[in-house]
């Protein structure tokens, strides 16, 4: 076992410490945010024999950042299309958050990028009421979020290019918003016996919305 591994099942353990915890009201959630283009993601894809499968593209690209959160006990998302991620986009996403979730403790997982560990970003979270826990570095695969992403890019992104970014924006918004809140937790993983998070959330699964 390397270092990284070794650093990440401590760190693992940790914040498996730290949610059982928890009391059973408090809100679990797991933030990530992900790049959209206008230039599809090229996947395989299904073509006549012989003949090569073929995407057409106008040639133009734009960028839009999409910040989302997933309740880990009821499957509850919330979603924020942005056209950078800073700070200041990522306290707008804590506002959002934090209007949806009022009065109630709320914990967040996430990456340690600069728009989450700054400064600013942590004293609004401490504001809030929202207590920021960190995963470990270099480890996407930790967060439940980063499956939801996937599938979504994969059914509505890959291999065709939208009018406009704000046209692919809405079809992605609108596919990860119309999945069935146990569809998404099932999607995230987060019902598979080997999820890291599962024992560690299993108390709070019959409390709040």
């Amino acid at each position: 076992m390397c270092w990284r591994q070794i650093h990440n099942a401590r760190k693992k353990s940790q914040i498996q410490q730290i949610l059982r915890r928890l009391p059973e009201r408090s809100v679990i959630l797991a933030e990530d945010e992900t790049d959209l283009l206008q230039f599809p993601p090229l996947h395989a894809m299904w073509s006549p024999r012989g003949v090569p499968a073929r995407v057409m593209l106008s040639g133009g690209n734009a960028r839009r950042v999409v910040f989302g959160c997933l309740n880990l006990k009821t499957g509850h998302r919330l979603f924020r299309a942005c056209r950078r991620q800073r700070a200041e986009e990522f306290q707008a996403f804590l506002w959002q958050v934090h209007h949806h979730y009022g009065g109630r403790h709320i914990v967040m997982l996430l990456d340690s990028d600069t728009s989450h560990t700054a400064r600013s970003s942590q004293t609004l979270a401490k504001r809030l009421g929202i207590e920021l826990i960190w995963l470990p570095k270099r480890a996407p695969e930790l967060n439940p979020v980063e499956a939801l992403w996937g599938q979504a890019k994969k059914a509505v992104s890959a291999n065709w290019q939208y009018q406009s970014i704000d046209e692919h924006v809405d079809a992605f918004l609108a596919y990860v918003r119309g999945l069935c809140n146990a569809t998404a937790r099932k999607t995230a993983g987060l019902l598979s016996k080997r999820c890291w998070l599962r024992r560690a959330t299993s108390k709070h699964l019959s409390s709040g919305a």
